[in-house]
């Protein structure tokens, strides 16, 4: 592999910001409750500030910060950009290379518990090379300091990251919210090199009345049911990301509370089952990737420059097979009809649990269908 420019890059939070961080947790100025619900008006107050008394007094991010640093961070400079690539390796001769790619608000850290069985399996399952980058602007990374870094830009960095800097000829890609928008514009662009294309949230075109009028079956009507709750409730968050970045960015940056009440009212709303199915720890761990590089603001800029990107929402059905797997608490919910709109569908799957962080929620069901999926594909 051509690793003569990556530069190892472990974490490195300095105590003094660590020290910063349990300030300005300690000193919040919190409001009064809503006369609302839980989780009705946003995040539940009282949860909130539990995980924040649980972050400034009792969480070790030294010991995730080691953890993380054992998965052989590395910088890799790409389009102008410094990637920050995490690894790990199986050893084994047939090991199928597996670009891993995150979202918002998640992060590399969502993958934790299916990097072992993923790389290590048990006999009858394919072994993995996992790389997991940061996307551009996430994380301890690289910023982007021009415009233009849409999907499109950012699927040609991995790209370029996996065949001209780690010197694969195929790999697989795998990925839920952003990861697999970037996943399915790598597979359009790239499916000369793309194995097979595995997600949790596939990309649809918006034909919902087409799917009403078509005599949807039950669990398409309460798949419909579940997008119009989202449109009515739970996508301003998107809007304002799309369009504001900065002025939401100053507020999550200065505040970690702030930050945290963003990041966490989405872990509850789209998982299944709520802050519950978390170890509070993976979900610290997961906003010190925002709070310690202060990528709040970057972050968010993923849904502003994909609002600009002229083919960002392109649907144009990929050539290379897709495996979908449609968790009963994903916050798009499909049916397999409706993805074949889109895809070349050569596995699909319904797990009985699981939501939006399908990884970090039930990782051994999504490490056993990742590793359905790409066993049965020829390499």
């Amino acid at each position: 592999m051509a690793e003569a420019s990556h530069l190892s890059a472990p974490i490195r939070v300095p105590d003094a910001d660590l020290d910063d961080l349990r300030r300005r947790l300690h000193e919040t100025r919190w409001p009064e409750p809503l006369p609302a619900a839980p989780w009705e008006a946003g995040v539940d107050l009282p949860t909130l500030r539990e995980l924040c008394r649980v972050w400034a007094d009792e969480y070790d991010w030294r010991t995730h910060e080691g953890r993380l640093n054992a998965l052989d961070p590395v910088l890799v400079p790409v389009d102008g950009v410094e990637l920050h690539v995490f690894r790990a390796w199986s050893g084994r001769p047939r090991a199928i290379p597996l670009l891993l790619t995150h979202g918002w608000p998640g992060s590399v850290a969502e993958f934790r518990y299916v990097i072992e069985p993923l790389v290590d399996p048990v006999p009858g399952r394919p072994a993995f090379d996992l790389v997991m980058p940061s996307l551009p602007g996430f994380g301890f990374g690289g910023k982007p300091a021009e415009p233009g870094w849409g999907t499109t830009r950012i699927a040609d960095a991995l790209h370029t990251l996996m065949t001209e800097e780690l010197g694969y000829d195929r790999y697989g890609v795998a990925g839920g919210d952003w990861g697999a928008i970037v996943g399915s514009r790598l597979a359009q662009r790239h499916a000369d090199a793309v194995i097979g294309f595995h997600t949790n949230l596939p990309l649809l075109s918006n034909h919902r009345r087409a799917w009403w009028e078509n005599d949807p079956t039950e669990r398409e009507r309460a798949a419909l049911d579940r997008w119009n709750a989202m449109d009515a409730t739970g996508r301003a968050y998107a809007q304002l990301q799309a369009t504001k970045p900065q002025s939401l960015g100053v507020g999550q940056t200065d505040s970690p509370a702030g930050l945290a009440a963003w990041i966490l009212e989405k872990f509850h709303a789209w998982s299944d089952g709520g802050l519950e199915v978390f170890a509070v720890d993976d979900l610290l761990t997961n906003l010190m990737f925002y709070w310690a590089p202060r990528a709040a603001a970057s972050s968010a800029m993923i849904y502003y420059e994909s609002r600009l990107d002229p083919d960002g929402r392109a649907h144009p059905i990929p050539e290379v097979p897709t495996g979908v797997a449609a968790y009963p608490g994903e916050i798009n919910a499909i049916s397999r009809r409706w993805a074949e709109e889109h895809y070349r569908i050569a596995h699909y799957s319904e797990p009985p649990r699981g939501g939006h962080f399908a990884a970090l929620e039930q990782p051994a069901i999504y490490a056993a269908d990742v590793a359905e999926f790409f066993g049965a594909l020829p390499r």
